[in-house]
């Protein structure tokens, strides 16, 4: 991590307050029915696409964008896209993946940045603003009732998850790349230096993700138990 960044100091307090803050603003405004709320959540999308397109452009003219790195493998490339698909579409099917794939994985990514360059460069206010909207943008669209997993979710996205670090794991093989850290833990502390050692801590990260999507799927759960037992109560009598 960048010698200058503290993890959980005023800084990245404050960057962890504002996308909460601003999920909670943008479902506000969603729920209060104002016009050109659809404006809103495409906008949303656009300028998550837009974030991607301006890193990427920003690798390629200085040079450093090179095969067989900075493609986009990582969960949290893929989740964004995901986000970015059900911001413009409102896909229930997509919005099952790419829920738990931004509450479970970009927003350890925030909670635990990797950060390889000092604080603030281009590169780590990138790393903030994408893995932030993503977290953002999936906030918004639950808590503002636009999109919500459905039952049967954190199975697919179990699923979906393992197929990916396949492919990660197959590239890593081959190009000597570490996408999904499948290869080594990242350098600074994260929640993977509490599941051993390689290859063991691949295992229990199955696991953990496993505990943490089906915690996040838990308030659904509930609400949906809840809406369900006045009808069969009803029944009853």
């Amino acid at each position: 991590m960048s010698a200058n960044f503290h993890r959980f100091g005023p800084v990245h307090l404050l960057i962890l307050s504002l996308v909460v803050l601003l999920a909670a603003a943008l479902a506000a405004a969603q729920r209060r029915r104002l016009p050109g709320r659809k404006w809103l959540r495409t906008s949303l999308g656009v300028l998550l696409l837009l974030d991607w397109a301006a890193w990427y452009g920003y690798l390629a003219i200085h040079g450093q964008l090179r095969f067989p790195d900075q493609l986009p493998l990582e969960l949290c490339d893929v989740t964004l896209f995901l986000i970015a698909i059900t911001l413009f579409t409102l896909s229930q099917a997509v919005f099952d993946l790419a829920y738990y794939g931004a509450l479970a994985g970009s927003s350890m990514a925030l909670l635990t940045p990797d950060l390889w360059e000092p604080f603030p460069s281009i590169g780590t206010v990138q790393f903030f603003a994408a893995h932030g909207l993503a977290v953002t943008a999936t906030l918004y669209l639950a808590w503002s009732g636009l999109a919500r997993p459905r039952p049967g979710s954190v199975g697919r996205a179990m699923l979906a998850v393992n197929i990916l670090a396949a492919c990660d794991g197959v590239f890593d093989a081959i190009f000597k790349t570490n996408y999904m850290y499948l290869r080594a833990k990242p350098e600074s502390a994260s929640l993977l230096n509490f599941l051993g050692p390689w290859p063991w801590y691949i295992l229990s990260s199955e696991a953990v993700a496993l505990v943490l999507f089906l915690l996040l799927y838990l308030p659904f759960w509930l609400s949906a138990r809840d809406h369900m037992l006045p009808n069969a109560d009803h029944v009853g009598k």
